[in-house]
């Protein structure tokens, strides 16, 4: 099974990228982040036509994610099921696919070091966790690949000494994400490649980023034990962030052997 993420920064301007990429590519589930969509606007006829199922939810001007697949699902669920005020059904998306329940999340990005859109930002890690505990078993095949908005370790961005204030580098976001990790997911790319470098976000606000290799590994693919020790090969497809109207993230999959 092929799995791909991808935070596109906008799904109706990236659509064509989008068509491109899944007939190239052909992977079984493609999981999206940031459609910045309402339902409403959602490009779903157009989705349905490259042959897959679409499943998505979203709202206006930000957030928004999605869940492309080669078969339905047995099952989709939306947002946090906690019962707290903030479900974020637009940051939060899980579907059963073949068996194998796959997590797509869009993470907060914190906003700055000391505000509530930070604390926010470490509480949903806390919320993930549990969400998982309820949801899922450290024993059994799953999937949680997304925008994290957190470089976990300092081989996962440039000039890390420069970033440590940084709300996706931070030591307490670095702390929260890998103590979500810790219920029971593998980062397949580090499973393959303990000492990789490979970034999948160069920053639009520095436009020489991705010549220069300036960038992030912010985007992530994990899976829990069971599933990690099947992975085949895990890879970062540059070339649609060198394209015209590019996210500013781009894609990354992994090929399970399921």
């Amino acid at each position: 099974m092929k799995i791909a993420t991808y935070n596109v920064n906008s799904i109706r301007i990236r659509l064509d990228t989008i068509i491109a990429w899944l007939d190239r590519h052909r992977p079984d589930v493609l999981c999206i982040q940031e459609t910045k969509c309402q339902d409403e606007m959602f490009p779903l006829l157009v989705l349905r036509s490259t042959g897959y199922h679409v499943n998505f939810r979203g709202m206006k001007s930000y957030n928004g994610v999605a869940i492309l697949s080669r078969v339905a699902p047995e099952a989709v669920f939306y947002g946090f099921d906690d019962n707290l005020p903030e479900t974020d059904d637009a940051r939060l998306i899980r579907a059963v696919i073949q068996g194998i329940p796959i997590v797509n999340s869009y993470v907060p990005n914190g906003f700055k070091l000391g505000t509530p859109q930070y604390e926010y930002k470490l509480r949903w890690y806390a919320r993930l966790r549990s969400y998982f505990e309820q949801h899922l078993s450290p024993d059994q095949p799953a999937v949680w690949c997304g925008d994290m908005n957190v470089a976990p370790e300092p081989i996962d961005v440039h000039s890390p000494e420069k970033h440590r204030k940084h709300v996706c580098f931070h030591e307490d976001v670095r702390k929260a994400y890998k103590e979500t990790l810790s219920w029971g997911f593998v980062d397949v790319l580090r499973h393959l490649y303990p000492d990789k470098q490979q970034f999948t976000f160069w920053d639009y606000l520095r436009p020489s980023s991705l010549e220069k290799n300036k960038g992030w590994r912010i985007d992530h693919m994990l899976a829990t034990r069971p599933l990690a020790e099947k992975v085949r090969a895990v890879d970062v497809d540059v070339e649609p962030r060198r394209g015209a109207r590019a996210s500013d993230h781009t894609f990354l999959w992994a090929d399970f052997d399921v």
